[in-house]
């Protein structure tokens, strides 16, 4: 039994990670900036982490520190991002946490820029590993699961809407992956000899561009085809405001995800496949479940 610590312990990620880490037999502590309404799993513990001193607490006597945090919804998420990372990474290494697990964003630097979003998960993991404790990185596209962003922005889409107009970032190709596969590469990895410094890329067994995500979400939601048309000129800027108007997502959470789908992210290297061996579930499987999840809430 490892204690582990969870950043962001009442996010889309951590919340399905704490109980799954207690599950498998881990002492669980929680962090979260508001722990006096925490219900989740493990035992909340007050941390922020822009206040480097408030860590100190939350990582005392901890064996393995995920971190899950990004500030995608604030205009000025790179350079906050990096900061938080530093002091993460400060505040884990003069607290003795023999592990560092973050879950990053898939993107091959060599093949053009990337995004501002997935460049700022890339920083981060720069920055994290250039600290005392051995990090390992999991770099995932879109995750596929209830209250996940990217996932909502497809589900509503889909629900509002009877047909569809793209701009040529539909054709992009990505590599969907279920929530509840990542939760098992999460837990797969800690105190995982092989895991240790190491960069894994995770991600489903279907690689689809993002119209072809959107047509099989409607089979499964709606049991038809859904009409897209695809136009050359669409802004980044443009799309994210109508997304703001079709869903509840807001206008420059939309932007900053909407810039990364002009990158291309699959998978390049399988190595996590013999780390952590995984029967992984189909995309139109880890639709089912998210919608499955949508209506017993």
């Amino acid at each position: 039994m490892a204690r582990v610590l969870v950043t962001g312990a009442t996010g889309f990620v951590g919340s399905r990670l704490a109980p799954a880490l207690e599950e498998a037999g881990h002492d669980v502590v929680a962090m979260t900036r508001h722990p006096e309404s925490y219900d989740g799993a493990g035992r909340a513990v007050y941390g922020d982490v822009a206040d480097r001193a408030s860590l100190t607490e939350p990582l005392e006597d901890v064996d393995v520190a995920y971190y899950l945090v990004h500030s995608l919804d604030d205009d000025d998420f790179e350079d906050k991002d990096a900061e938080a990372a530093r002091s993460f990474s400060q505040a884990a290494g003069a607290n003795g946490v023999q592990q560092i697990v973050y879950l990053g964003g898939l993107g091959n630097e060599e093949k053009g820029s990337l995004s501002a979003h997935l460049r700022s998960r890339r920083q981060v993991e720069k920055i994290l590993a250039k600290g005392e404790v051995p990090v390992t990185v999991l770099r995932a596209a879109i995750v596929v699961g209830r209250g996940g962003i990217s996932w909502e922005m497809t589900r509503q889409l889909v629900k509002h809407l009877p047909a569809m107009v793209v701009p040529k970032w539909a054709a992009t190709k990505t590599q969907p992956i279920g929530i509840d596969d990542v939760v098992s590469y999460l837990v797969g990895v800690a105190l995982n000899e092989d895991a240790m410094g190491q960069v894994f890329e995770i991600g489903g067994p279907d690689v689809l561009t993002y119209a072809e995500m959107l047509q099989q979400a409607a089979l499964v939601m709606n049991g038809r085809d859904l009409p897209i048309l695809q136009v050359p000129v669409l802004s980044a800027g443009l799309s994210s405001h109508w997304m703001s108007l079709v869903t509840d997502v807001d206008t420059t959470t939309a932007r900053n995800l909407i810039d990364s789908m002009g990158n291309e992210v699959v998978v390049e290297d399988d190595a996590i496949t013999r780390v952590v061996p995984l029967d992984l579930a189909s995309y139109q499987e880890s639709v089912r479940r998210a919608v499955e999840d949508e209506r017993q809430d």
